[in-house]
């Protein structure tokens, strides 16, 4: 069985891989989840059912008290992530992993490789030509807020192998990374956007979130 996720679902559910703060134990952050195979075939179950009942139309006629809830846990998603579809992540980027804090927070980390960011750049400045260089692991944390059908990342950090970096040279990372025929200009770290397959909001809790629609 092959998924296929939209772009701005996968944004969504890992903010982009390229946001997100390091998974481990440091900053307060959890041990990560050993990967298995069967939480990967968990994640995909979960999610076709998810775009079945969004492709019925559950979003026109959402009632608070009858919404569908799907809960996928930290260890589902970075199986899938890891274990199912590493082809089909952008190329440069390996060694993903999220991690659901609770609150709304989120944080993860993914290896890049900045040279191909560096390339991308129009006219690097003496900085950029620095520190994107190589294969390094980007890193970040933010607060995912979703309602009614749309989604906003409020960015809290962000970090290249260590080195703390501004938001603008962390967008230059994204845009490169998240460009596809959905966005060809990549995603905007302040952007809104809507969610897909009927989901109303997403609760980021302990290890685990809920899908609502």
């Amino acid at each position: 069985m092959n998924l296929r996720l939209h772009t701005s679902t996968i944004w969504l559910l890992v903010v982009g891989l390229l946001v997100l703060a390091p998974a481990g134990v440091s900053h307060g952050q959890q041990t990560p989840a050993k990967l298995a195979a069967a939480d990967a075939d968990r994640f995909e179950k979960k999610w076709l059912e998810i775009e079945r009942y969004g492709a019925r139309g559950a979003s026109k006629s959402f009632q608070p008290d009858k919404a569908r809830r799907t809960v996928l846990t930290e260890a589902e998603t970075n199986a899938y992530l890891r274990l199912k579809i590493p082809s089909e992540l952008p190329p440069g980027m390996v060694d993903p992993y999220i991690s659901a804090l609770g609150g709304g927070k989120v944080s993860a980390r993914a290896v890049l490789d900045l040279d191909a960011v560096r390339r991308s750049t129009a006219k690097p400045t003496l900085d950029l030509a620095m520190l994107l260089t190589g294969r390094l692991p980007v890193t970040a944390s933010g607060i995912l807020r979703t309602r009614s059908g749309m989604a906003t990342f409020e960015l809290e950090s962000a970090a290249i192998a260590g080195i703390p970096i501004p938001k603008s040279l962390l967008q230059l990372v994204v845009t490169h990374y998240s460009r596809s025929a959905e966005f060809p200009n990549g995603i905007s770290l302040d952007a809104q956007f809507a969610l897909r397959s009927g989901i109303r909001e997403i609760d980021i809790q302990s290890r685990r979130a809920i899908i609502v629609q």
